[in-house]
């Protein structure tokens, strides 16, 4: 029985070793072609990349397999689903398929016979091609191909491949990272924060490419489990209607002093959440409450918004001596329907509030968009005018953007405007112009002067909405003018002494610092687990209103790549996408596995997760 039960580890060490580098081979060859495991392979091209940086050699047929017609996108999932379906050829298979045309066995193949196979059967290939099989020297000799010394260099070749994109994800630590869409965050206290840098992702207006839409991929099959694993304790939660947390406000708040913005949170292309972040100066100690809620900007009667059942949610950091060193206070944890709150007493100074949200609801729609919505039209003069629906949309876009919501756009308010649509910013001489041209009050565009400047964007192109596309789809519209990837937001801050002044001062994805907040703030109030075996991997979870989120914490000098499995979960949806996945923790650090919320909020959610050690 001893020696049963030994060779029953044995055999499962094996088995999580063999997935573990099956996966890690799956990223590498992932990350060689795409620039994160979050972004989605978009054509039958770049599958084909892909497949053969994985040492595959797909033939058309293959390719067909996988991207129909009805195909639009594949994730990484879909990726590692197929290659455990089409496993790496052979050097057995290899020599059988050259054997069939070597009837005589004599372990070569005239070039003369190669050439007219593989240009008129298959995948045919072009005479260049077979060109280049023939003119290697190694395994060539007297118009005859050694077929069995080409499949050596063939298999070789493959090999090194396959070494070269691993050692490459190895190496570079932003690779490391990326690969998981890993939020990593070191454990020790006190390290300096690097100021954030404007997202890189914003392009030219001419230079704009329109996304395509994602598929609606499956989740990978659940893979055996480690033996070391950890469910966390379940979590339930009821329907929206049986809610019990309320943010309390006091009678008295109604006499406190009260400063306010509006902001919005922008989804990337590669499902990255870029936003508004904002400081805020407290002149004196004081008791505030500081709350966030999705913006409900007006609609089209009949009409509802997509983003109001976006969670939000701001985390308040305190500033030292340097905007590097910021300290996390405190985060809104208690909520009241769709607002989160925070009630305390702080102290005098600067603080920031970085907005967030986990993601899970602020994605691309699964709904197919057929046509166009028309923007613009020649009247019965012929000149060109707004139609109703882009005039709508556009007024929802002036009520989003005027952060103060005075009715009016400052320069700096269009400037985050500008910076988000076309990557450049407007001075002072610009505004001056604007001026001249449009209708301004106390130097601040009016809602008409800003639909008349789209207006004149789409007269100067003579009618082509090609630049008001862009501005549109940079702004989470989509082709029907619905927003879809975006949530505007709005922030209220209460002190009881002294009158806040919040000013919004970047526009830009969260970056370290917020990561580092969310982690801090989950091992701070969340309930913590050992994974079962390993006493130095913590895996933290904190529900706060209809939102749980899990950190993983490793304590111990090695990295880590642990599997998470979602399926035992009832009615939730995470911000990852997929109900199996795995992610990998560098020594001596911590960072979000993942955000969960209800998929549909009217049922009862049961969150029940299991982690294991790959």
């Amino acid at each position: 029985q001893k020696a049963t039960h030994s060779e029953n580890s044995q055999w499962k060490k094996s088995q999580h070793t063999e997935e573990g580098n099956f996966y890690m081979n799956c990223r590498a060859a992932y990350l060689t072609v795409l620039k994160s495991s979050l972004e989605n392979i978009k054509s039958r091209e770049q599958l084909s990349q892909v497949l053969q940086q994985a040492g595959r050699n797909p033939s058309q047929k293959t390719i067909n397999k996988y991207w129909t017609s009805q195909t639009t996108a594949l994730n990484f999932d879909d990726f590692c689903a197929i290659l455990k379906q089409e496993k790496p050829v052979t050097k057995t298979e290899l020599l059988e398929a050259f054997g069939k045309i070597d009837t005589d066995k004599t372990g070569y193949i005239l070039h003369d016979e190669l050439y007219k196979i593989l240009t008129t059967r298959g995948d045919k290939m072009t005479w260049d091609e077979v060109n280049t099989i023939t003119k290697q020297a190694d395994f060539n000799c007297s118009g005859k191909l050694d077929y069995s010394k080409f499949c050596e260099l063939y298999l070789t070749t493959r090999e090194q491949s396959c070494r070269t994109a691993r050692e490459r994800l190895e190496v570079d630590s932003r690779l490391r990272q990326q690969q998981f869409g890993n939020q990593a965050e070191t454990s020790s206290e006190g390290i300096t924060l690097p100021v954030p840098k404007p997202s890189p992702r914003i392009s030219k207006k001419t230079d704009h490419k329109l996304p395509k839409g994602d598929s609606k991929a499956p989740s990978r099959p659940s893979s055996a489990q480690s033996g070391k694993a950890s469910t966390c304790p379940a979590v339930s939660g009821g329907s929206s209607s049986n809610r019990s947390a309320k943010l309390i406000e006091p009678d008295t708040m109604k006499e406190w002093q009260c400063a306010q913005s509006k902001g919005c949170f922008y989804r990337e292309e590669d499902g990255e959440i870029v936003s508004h972040k904002y400081r805020v100066h407290f002149p004196q100690r004081s008791s505030v409450c500081v709350t966030i809620k999705p913006l409900n900007v007006p609609q089209v009667e009949g009409e509802s918004c997509h983003w109001l059942s976006v969670d939000t949610a701001l985390f308040i950091l305190k500033e030292n001596e340097t905007q590097e060193n910021l300290q996390l206070v405190s985060f809104t944890e208690v909520q009241n329907k769709e607002t989160f709150g925070w009630k305390g007493e702080l102290g005098s100074g600067n603080y920031w509030l970085l907005p967030f949200t986990t993601g899970c609801r602020l994605r691309k729609g699964k709904t197919q968009i057929t046509g166009e919505a028309k923007l613009v039209y020649r009247d019965e003069d012929g000149e060109l005018a707004l139609t109703k629906d882009f005039r709508a949309a556009l007024l929802d876009i002036f009520e989003t953007i005027d952060l103060d919501g005075n009715g009016l756009l400052s320069l700096e308010e269009y400037n985050f405007f500008e910076l988000r649509t076309s990557g450049e910013k407007c001075d002072e001489e610009a505004w001056a112009v604007c001026k001249e041209n449009f209708e301004m009050k106390k130097n601040e565009l009016t809602r008409q002067g800003f639909l008349d400047l789209n207006l004149m964007e789409a007269t100067d192109r003579e009618g082509d909405p090609s630049d008001l596309w862009v501005t549109l789809l940079s702004l989470g519209y989509n082709k029907a003018l619905e927003m879809t990837e975006a949530c505007p937001f709005v922030i209220d801050i209460y002190a009881e002494r002294g009158k806040p002044r919040l000013k919004a001062v970047s526009l830009e994805a969260g970056g370290s610092q917020l990561s580092r907040a969310v982690c801090r703030a989950v091992v701070s109030k969340g309930e913590p687990k050992a994974l079962d075996g390993s006493e130095n991997i913590m895996v933290h979870t904190f529900k706060s209103g209809r939102r749980i989120t899990s950190v993983i914490e490793n304590k111990s000098e090695n990295k880590v790549i642990i599997r998470v499995n979602n399926e035992q979960s009832k009615n939730c949806l995470n911000n990852r996408g997929l109900t199996v996945f795995a992610v990998e923790v560098a020594p001596k650090s911590m960072m979000v596995c993942q955000h969960v919320v209800p998929l549909n909020e009217q049922e009862e959610w049961i969150y029940n997760c299991v982690h294991s050690l790959v």
